[in-house]
């Protein structure tokens, strides 16, 4: 069996993140006789200066990107079937918000000390994108920690300590500096870049090609 270190930089907010590790999980399953993942997620913020309370998504899509209402139903529609290939489910709707995730990335940062990040990491893209939750209110995130089994006393302390905000801020501006400047972005074995919700069967590819150049543990 062949240990991976996979990491992952990702934001809570953004849809093809999701996906994008769903079909990594799916390549890695595949391959679960041979290969064991060990995945770390790191901040990446789409918006770090939206207000608190975030901005329309519709609105916000329109203003950053010029897209059209057209274009963007059409996205959303693209969402929501690859979503369902990967067994996740996207609800969208015309007052879904868009948030500064810069909160959820400091109890992210903190759950890996505690291994509950992953379980963290799902709570919050279920709760984002399948129940419309604001990622950037307190007694969101506080009980989304406390429901992956993290002491919601402890993350309120997390969430007040500047130096959290100041460790992601950091962690970031190092991945924009080695490359990073869209999300996902998935490095294996701290080498191999995988830029982009790649397919299934393109990641299972690169798994194996590395596998069969790797020296086994």
């Amino acid at each position: 069996m062949r240990t991976l270190r996979i990491d992952i930089v990702s934001d809570v907010v953004c849809p093809w993140c999701i996906i994008g590790y769903k079909r990594l999980q799916a390549a890695l399953s595949i391959l679960s006789n041979e290969v064991q993942a060990e995945i770390y997620w790191h901040p990446f913020e789409l918006n770090p200066t939206l207000a608190p309370g975030g901005e329309n998504l519709r609105e916000h899509l329109a203003r950053k990107y010029d897209t059209t209402p057209q274009a963007s139903q059409q996205a959303r529609d693209s969402l929501i079937r690859f979503g369902q290939e990967v067994g996740f489910t996207f609800h969208f709707h015309d007052d879904m918000r868009i948030y500064n995730t810069r909160k959820a990335h400091q109890l992210l940062m903190w759950a890996n000390r505690h291994y509950k990040q992953a379980a963290l990491e799902m709570a919050l893209f279920e709760a984002y994108f399948c129940h419309g939750q604001a990622m950037d209110e307190d007694d969101v995130l506080l009980s989304l920690a406390e429901q992956v089994g993290l002491s919601r006393s402890e993350c309120a302390q997390v969430l007040a300590d500047e130096s959290w905000a100041t460790a992601v801020a950091n962690t970031e501006q190092q991945w924009l500096q080695a490359g990073i400047h869209a999300v996902p972005a998935i490095i294996i074995e701290q080498r191999h870049i995988v830029s982009g919700a790649q397919t299934t069967e393109s990641l299972l590819k690169l798994l194996r090609e590395i596998l069969s150049k790797s020296p086994t543990h």
